[in-house]
């Protein structure tokens, strides 16, 4: 029990297996006594679900740590920016009906100040454009950063949207060609547990045992370890999370078109639709529910959606990738000596982007607490399981939130806000907004997955209502007119300084790249 954990063990590949294995390798320390070695098994013939092309500003700190140029990243990835979401038709699917979700914060100040001085700016008063000079930088289709900056600094805070496959044949060729990632190619047919319950070796087909310490599940929904071996059971959250299908679909866009500066989610009768814009094509879904909506009507929105926003779309030539799912996690992440990471340890529906920044948190967590004993590791287990068990419960609070404040009038929307699938925390905190807005009062962890801010964003995007003046008022109005003057101020200075996303993106493949590396990088 007191033997120093030296041998990581990675089953499954895809972005959460080569995340962990590039982080893990850029962090250990080669140095130590027993310094740590890093095992990839992949099979040979599973693909990627290969979806999911959101992330969020940490995917900036990920690469710059993993030793990958922002430049390398965008190129190999055919990767764009991401400045934050917008959500079309969600309140009353009106033409009109939108708002963003930015990644930068509103302007600084008491939350209860920020929000009154914003209602006494008028009723026709966007929350966001009026806080952050973001939107206004998305709705003009604008880069966050100019060329000469440092990479993975920005004007504007960013992530990025991505080809998920090609993110991860990157992190591969990065783990094991810079890294010193073992890659074994093959398939694990038996787990072998030691009396005591642990993990003690993987059997595959070709290259026999491979032993380890501390064995990662990333074989996704399958869950081979965490699920398969030890039968960690699933808590189902689509009592308040309806959506379980998706139809996804990859749509080729103009050299000379315009990309998007944001996800872009537009509501329909039973679900929504994601548009994320790469500069070679866009990716677009259908993400609905069963019960609300039959297969044929859903592929028929979103041929409709598509024939709408891509003009010229070859429509009949279009074959959606029908994907099926449940919202949910699994009760414990971590097992003995097996953590499970990415699609085994949980998936909820695609809103938000919360499934990579999820690897990418319980990476950190993992690392930040590294255990360097096996006698040490179920003390970091049992802490790790209660942190991830909020920030799922915060997940799913949070996506719900986007759903429980819509007028729409669909039985799909309606169901949405029967109070029986709302989450009794999100309930209460709803019923305290009424009077106090969003605070770190109710958000008080320095870890929240959603800061107070998101919250705003998203309750008075929505139409929530700005709490009425209360008993004690904590500051003057004045300084944040002026704030809020500032903000469009800065909002029309970047518009004026900044590059459109794609003659930025081009004019990074133009230098970035030497014939070699793009026939490389196209094969």
């Amino acid at each position: 029990m007191d033997r120093p954990i030296a041998q990581i063990v990675i089953v499954g590949g895809g972005t959460a297996g080569w995340l962990a294995a590039c982080l893990i390798a850029a962090r250990a320390d080669r140095d130590a006594p027993s310094p740590l070695q890093v095992t990839l098994i992949e099979s040979p013939d599973i693909p990627t679900i290969g979806v999911g092309e959101g992330t969020w500003p940490t995917m900036r700190h990920t690469l710059q740590r993993i030793g990958i140029s922002e430049t390398e990243f965008l190129i190999a990835c055919d990767a764009s920016f991401k400045q934050g979401s917008r959500f079309d038709g969600w309140r009353t699917g009106a033409p009109d009906d939108r708002y963003y979700h930015p990644f930068t914060p509103p302007v600084e100040g008491d939350p209860r100040d920020i929000v009154a001085a914003w209602r006494d700016t008028g009723p026709a008063s966007d929350f966001a454009a009026t806080l952050c000079a973001q939107p206004a930088i998305c709705d003009r289709m604008l880069a966050p950063r100019q060329r000469n900056m440092a990479e993975y600094g920005g004007a504007l805070n960013y992530a990025y949207h991505l080809d998920a496959g090609k993110l991860a044949m990157l992190l591969a060729r990065h783990g094991a060609e810079r890294l010193g990632v073992r890659h074994i190619r093959d398939h694990v047919d038996a787990v072998e547990a030691t009396a005591d319950g642990d993990i003690a070796a993987v059997t595959t087909r070709g290259s026999g045992r491979i032993t380890g310490d501390l064995f990662l599940d990333c074989t996704g929904h399958a869950a081979l370890l965490l699920g398969g071996h030890y039968d960690v059971p699933v808590i189902d959250r689509s009592d308040t999370l309806f959506n379980d299908r998706a139809l996804a679909v990859q749509v080729p866009v103009a050299p000379d078109s315009p990309i998007a500066s944001q996800t872009t989610g537009t509501a329909h009768a039973a679900g929504w639709i994601w548009d994320i814009g790469l500069p070679t094509r866009r990716g677009i879904g259908c993400v609905y529910a069963s019960r609300y909506l039959n297969d044929d009507a859903a592929e028929a929105t979103l041929r409709d959606y598509i024939a709408r926003v891509v003009p010229g779309a070859d429509i009949d030539a279009l074959a959606p990738r029908r994907l099926s799912f449940r919202s949910g996690h699994r009760e414990r992440f971590w097992e003995r000596n097996c953590l499970a990471i990415g699609l085994s340890a949980g998936f909820v529906e695609p809103l938000e982007a919360s499934a990579i920044v999820m690897i990418e948190l319980s990476l950190d967590a993992l690392l930040d607490n590294f255990p360097a004993t096996r006698s040490a590791m179920d003390l970091h287990a049992r802490r790790f399981n209660a942190l991830f068990r909020t920030r799922w419960d915060r997940i799913v609070e949070f996506l719900k939130l986007h759903y429980v404040l819509s007028e729409r009038d669909e039985p799909y929307w309606r169901a949405h806000r029967d109070s029986a699938t709302i989450p009794p925390r999100l309930g209460e905190l709803l019923e305290i907004w009424r009077y106090h807005p969003p605070s770190t009062t109710d958000l008080d962890r320095v870890d929240e997955i959603f800061p107070a801010a998101s919250y705003q964003y998203v309750l008075y995007g929505m139409g929530f209502p700005p709490p009425p003046d209360g008993a004690i008022r904590t500051g003057p109005r004045e300084p944040l007119n002026r704030a809020f003057e500032q903000t469009h101020q800065r909002a029309r200075a970047l518009a004026a300084a900044l590059p459109d996303n794609r003659a930025y993106l081009d004019a990074v493949r133009a230098a970035g790249l030497i014939p070699s590396q793009e026939h490389a990088i196209q094969s």
